[in-house]
């Protein structure tokens, strides 16, 4: 269990992020086409899981256009946005942000990759929902940089995390 603030009051995760060097854990998760779509769909690349709250709050909306626009020079990359959002939401985020390069994610039939990867809020006005969290993997979905974001309206450091997924 984790723990991390909302406005400097004190909430939990179900668990820790994974760790570094150790293979990411299995997940399905749903597209904005209502399609699953699996850690496997991705097999042979990098990627960056961008997970957040919800696209609905300032702090994500944020993150989600500042790691759009990082990789826009970088067509290989893969930039998965997981969020409790509903597909037909992250869709309408994408069109009216013009983020072309997320892959949104919703975990709107299943709470498996909140629990996996540690990031489910267990209490506070959120509880249910994700921690705010980058994680980077390898293209043998090896986890080789994580962060958990302490306080939930901050950032992440963009830069460090970029580090490890652009090279």
């Amino acid at each position: 269990m984790a723990k991390i603030t909302l406005k400097e009051n004190p909430i939990h995760t179900n668990g820790e992020l994974p760790k570094v060097g150790k293979k990411a854990p299995p997940f399905i998760l749903v597209d904005r086409a209502l399609s699953n779509q699996s850690l496997d769909s991705y097999k042979g690349k990098r990627k960056l899981l961008s997970i957040v709250p919800s696209l609905d709050t300032a702090v994500c909306s944020i993150m989600a256009k500042k790691f759009n626009e990082a990789i826009k020079e970088h067509p290989q990359a893969i930039l998965l946005l997981v969020s409790a959002d509903l597909p037909f939401a992250q869709k309408r985020f994408c069109e009216q942000e013009e983020a072309e390069n997320i892959i949104p994610l919703s975990m709107m039939r299943s709470k498996d990759f909140a629990t996996d990867y540690g990031v489910l809020i267990e209490d506070g006005p959120l509880a249910g929902i994700c921690a705010r969290a980058v994680v980077v993997l390898d293209e043998d979905d090896r986890v080789i940089y994580t962060e958990l974001v302490d306080e939930i309206t901050k950032e992440p450091n963009y830069e460090k995390a970029l580090s490890y997924f652009l090279v």
